[in-house]
């Protein structure tokens, strides 16, 4: 370390801080998942990519920069969780940092929302975020690592309409403070990563939904923009770097923490029309956003009946 004028030695962050250090990310088959964890690998991490879908998560490792593995594996069966997690500590040391990404949407009125969709989004988001920091706290215990959640601004502002992401993403939220305070004295950091619209493909289509497009055409216009995944990893990754408590994506919604018990009011206004003029007879059944959401239903669909069999 170079000596400073004053006489006494300098201290420089490494250049590259995340080199050579453990990644884990679920969800990471396609969109935010999937650019994150190029992100990450071209920062130097080994990356472990978790997800339901063999063949994308090989396709997504085959073209990372860097050591990877995949490990298909449902977030909502602890036991599965807990056999990747030594999966990932044998292939590639144990984990620097776990991001919770996997998270699924279902777009539709409550009332025609069927009990087992709405739980498995409430399964995924939330359920499936603890079960994948009690899988690898230990390892992060070890490393005095960094777990990231990701979040969203559904935790600012819940949109009619999809009731069950929102209500996920709240809890998942508050899952991710209450384990802050416990984690912090171990060593350990978890930061909330809250993601506004972003351009995977659970958004496709969103705007052909009234009450949706509704809440979309009633915000600023900064707020309308729909960023990358991309552009979303790359401010996810600053965050792991700084390992930082709070990211924002974009960074501009920090200056909305303030204004958040505002938003409920906001968002009811935005929408009152369209629900008040959307004919409950012509209302479509709730639906499952995204090619990644669908996949995780057909499969918990396909598993079900197998589980109940082995009872």
């Amino acid at each position: 370390m170079p000596d400073r004028p004053d006489g006494r030695r300098s201290r420089r962050a490494p250049a590259r801080p995340l080199h050579g250090r453990t990644a884990v990310v679920t969800g990471a088959a396609r969109g935010i998942g999937e650019a994150l964890a190029h992100s990450l690998s071209h920062a130097g991490m080994r990356v472990a990519l978790l997800g339901r879908e063999r063949t994308a998560l090989e396709r997504t490792a085959e073209s990372l920069p860097g050591p990877s593995i995949c490990v298909e594996c449902d977030i909502t069966d602890r036991t599965a969780l807990t056999d990747a997690a030594r999966r990932v500590a044998a292939g590639l040391g144990p984990a620097d940092v776990v991001v919770a990404n996997a998270g699924i949407a279902v777009s539709g009125p409550f009332d025609r929302t069927s009990g087992e969709l709405w739980q498995r989004v409430i399964d995924v988001n939330l359920i499936g975020s603890a079960n994948t920091a009690r899988a690898f706290l230990p390892q992060l215990t070890a490393t005095r690592g960094y777990f990231l959640q990701i979040a969203s601004t559904a935790a600012f502002g819940a949109a009619p309409m999809m009731s069950a992401y929102c209500a996920s993403k709240a809890g998942a939220e508050s899952f991710a403070l209450a384990l802050r305070g416990e984690v912090e004295p171990d060593g350990v950091q978890v930061g909330i990563a809250y993601l506004h619209w972003t351009g995977t493909d659970m958004l496709t289509g969103i705007d052909d939904h009234p009450v949706l497009a509704a809440l979309r055409r009633n915000q600023p216009r900064p707020a309308r923009r729909v960023h990358s995944p991309a552009q979303v990893a790359r401010w996810l990754t600053r965050g792991v770097t700084h390992r930082t408590p709070n990211i924002y994506a974009p960074p501009w919604l920090r200056w909305c923490q303030p204004l958040r018990p505002l938003f409920p009011a906001l968002v009811a206004r935005a929408t009152r029309r369209e629900l008040r003029d959307l004919p409950r007879e012509e209302s479509s059944p709730a639906e499952v956003l995204g090619a990644g959401g669908r996949a995780d239903w057909n499969a918990s669909r396909v598993s079900r009946p197998a589980a109940r069999r082995d009872r």
